[in-house]
């Protein structure tokens, strides 16, 4: 992968597998202490202990298509490769959460692409599922949460209607210009 949205939208659509009702994405980037940090949690069916210590084994995958799981190791080795961290925590029947963190400056580190179509692309193709998505920086936050605007949209107004998608797809972008200015 070339860039850190699609090793969201990979990590993303995991938990969509998973069964989750709801999954929170975390995007915090800290220019100061040349740090961003990505985050995506879900309240899916979890995974047991063994399952989750060796997830970054490209050979170790719940699929039954295909033998290789990329997705994870290539998330952990994006963030250890780029000076960062990589961790995930899972409990059966609670859900998973993995985080990714990046030293902003390092030279190996992947550009985060294009995070703004990633988010827009789960929300309004899994009508199925909620999302919470946070973005920080420096003191400023957007938040994202398909809870509260299906409550404003009411049952009939799905959240992939044409004006509904154009509406997202400019706050998503407003929302990330404003906060990292195009830092990432």
């Amino acid at each position: 992968m070339r860039e850190l949205a699609l090793n969201i939208l990979d990590i993303a659509e995991n938990s969509l597998r998973a069964g989750a009702s709801l999954v929170q994405i975390r995007l915090c980037a800290d220019f100061l202490k040349d740090e961003m940090t990505i985050a995506v949690e879900d309240n899916g069916c979890g995974m047991s202990k063994e399952m989750a210590a060796s997830v970054t084994d490209p050979f170790t995958t719940t699929r039954t298509t295909r033998k290789v799981g990329m997705g994870v190791p290539l998330f952990k080795y994006s963030a250890e490769s780029a000076g960062g961290t990589f961790r995930i925590r899972s409990e059966e029947g609670k859900g998973t959460c993995v985080t990714a963190t990046y030293r902003i400056g390092h030279v190996d580190r992947m550009p985060l692409g294009d995070f703004g179509g990633v988010v827009l692309q789960l929300v309004t193709m899994n009508p199925q599922t909620d999302f919470l998505v946070t973005v920080q920086s420096g003191g400023q936050t957007g938040v994202l949460d398909t809870r509260e605007i299906r409550e404003i949209l009411g049952e009939d107004i799905p959240l992939g209607a044409p004006e509904v998608r154009a509406f997202l797809k400019e706050y998503i972008s407003e929302n990330l210009v404003s906060i990292y200015g195009g830092r990432l």
